[in-house]
């Protein structure tokens, strides 16, 4: 193992999934890439029009990245990712550090070498179908099957070779030790609280609640939209996906879908909202850190990372099933002025990048010294 003194004596690389769009995943390997500007980043496939935040950073792809709509779909090449991951040499390298939710802890480095796996999840599609059903379904049924049996073998003979774990939350250390039998740390990924800022009079609060994600199945926008139909109440959706057509199909006029906006709106929307929708179990789930962050209570999904950010009672509440009309009883008896918003600030605050980069820095010294 290695015993140098300080981060300038090691060679380090970092590894993440891929680099088609900037979200989560994207914000903790940006913060890393900040911390470790020199090391270069191996990836499966990278859209430099969509990632304008690595233009200047050496990053270094695999063949899937010739693959016409690998940029804009990467996921649709699932299968070959163990591969492209271990075609990569890494033979040189003190320090590789992986950022993942699928396949980037797959690579192989030297044995004198430190692997830290960032794990975002094990992959939610191959481990846990109950919450993403991407991998299940009557569609394509056993060409699914087999790309699933066949991951999850590869997955977990891929987790023993990884040195260290560390999961985003408390949620996903322990799925690590029930699907790869690994003990884990945790570290919350990085937050840039201060890029948000509550209104400065309750007067400013709009008649209006917020959703902010993708429009896929597991984030369950159709259970958000089901609720708000009933229930009547101004809803703003923000955000674009495969569903998104059918939402606005079924969606009632007191729904409004404003697509993808810019940075200043999306911080106005924020700060102004009742309260903030988050109806699905997440690995740990940056966009209520962001609204807390706004000063805006959070109502979520009672299980998932949620659990470990939204204090109820003080910074939102919780709902208990998936259902419309749990759901809707919730929303139904929310009271918006009973939350400070000073002090749900206070909490996201606690999830702020500068603490994401000192604890990753002091967890690797440990490790490597």
């Amino acid at each position: 193992m290695i015993m140098k003194k300080n981060f300038k004596d090691l060679k380090i690389a970092l590894v993440h999934d891929w680099l088609s769009s900037f979200g989560g995943a994207e914000r903790v390997l940006l913060s890393l890439h900040e911390l470790f500007p020199n090391a270069p980043i191996y990836t499966s496939v990278y859209n430099k029009k969509k990632l304008l935040q690595f233009k200047n950073t050496q990053v270094i792809t695999s063949f899937i990245n010739k693959i016409p709509l690998a940029k804009k779909r990467p996921q649709l090449f699932i299968g070959l990712m163990p591969k492209a991951f271990e075609s990569f040499d890494l033979s040189d390298y003190d320090l590789v550090i992986s950022n993942v939710h699928a396949c980037a802890k797959g690579v192989k480095v030297n044995s004198n070498a430190i692997h830290i796996c960032i794990c975002h999840t094990p992959i939610r599609y191959v481990w846990l179908p109950e919450i993403d059903s991407r991998l299940t379904g009557p569609r394509l049924k056993r060409i699914k099957n087999i790309t699933r049996n066949y991951l999850k073998k590869w997955d977990f003979k891929a987790a023993q070779k990884v040195d260290y774990f560390i999961g985003n939350s408390k949620t996903v250390a322990k799925r690590i030790k029930k699907f790869y039998m690994r003990d884990a740390d945790y570290i919350y990924p990085p937050v840039p609280t201060r890029f948000f800022k509550p209104v400065k009079s309750r007067n400013e609060i709009k008649d209006y609640f917020l959703y902010v994600g993708r429009l896929v199945d597991y984030k369950k926008p159709v259970l958000v939209i089901q609720t708000f139909n009933k229930l009547g109440f101004p809803l703003k959706i923000i955000g674009a996906g495969p569903l998104k057509n059918n939402l606005i199909k079924i969606a009632k006029k007191n729904i409004e879908f404003l697509g993808h906006i810019n940075d200043d709106e999306l911080k106005k929307l924020y700060a102004e909202a009742r309260a903030f929708i988050f109806p699905t179990e997440e690995d740990f789930g940056i966009v209520p850190i962001e609204a807390m962050a706004s000063g805006r209570p959070v109502i979520a999904y009672n299980k998932g990372g949620a659990t470990e950010t939204v204090i109820p009672g003080v910074t939102g509440e919780f709902f208990e099933n998936q259902t419309v009309s749990s759901l809707y009883e919730t929303v139904k008896k929310f009271k918006p002025d009973k939350y400070n918003i000073q002090t749900i600030r206070k909490q996201a605050k606690k999830f702020d990048e500068t603490i994401f980069k000192r604890k990753i820095l002091s967890y690797i010294e440990s490790k490597i010294n």
